[in-house]
């Protein structure tokens, strides 16, 4: 999608600071971290948000949780905590889907 931040940071149009790569997915440092560790993983396919997936992107949405798995053993982080938004009134602000891998601090339920 041309005017998406995401797609543009996956194409390499817009620069972020590349944590994790591969054909599917892309993972880079959160500007506005949450958490002392705080990494965007964005599927290269643009899917507006979770509502819009179905039997077709399991392998994709896998593959984004995996990444996220691999991600996490490589920082060797002892827990973390994976969230993915779906729509505005639950804190999408970007309308690809994307999934935060938090961790680095005690993750409190409610988020706090």
């Amino acid at each position: 999608m041309s005017d998406c931040l995401f797609c543009k940071i996956a194409a390499g149009e817009i620069p972020a600071e590349i944590v994790y790569e591969d054909d599917d997915v892309i993972a880079f440092n959160d500007i506005s971290p949450q958490a002392p560790v705080h990494i965007l993983l964005v599927p290269k396919k643009h899917i507006a948000s979770t509502e819009y997936l179905d039997e077709s992107n399991t392998d994709l949405i896998g593959k984004l949780v995996l990444a996220a798995s691999k991600k996490a053993k490589k920082l060797n982080l002892d827990g973390y905590r994976l969230v993915m938004n779906c729509n505005e009134i639950a804190g999408q602000s970007v309308f690809h889907i994307h999934c935060h891998l938090l961790a680095g601090r005690p993750m409190l339920w409610p988020p706090g």
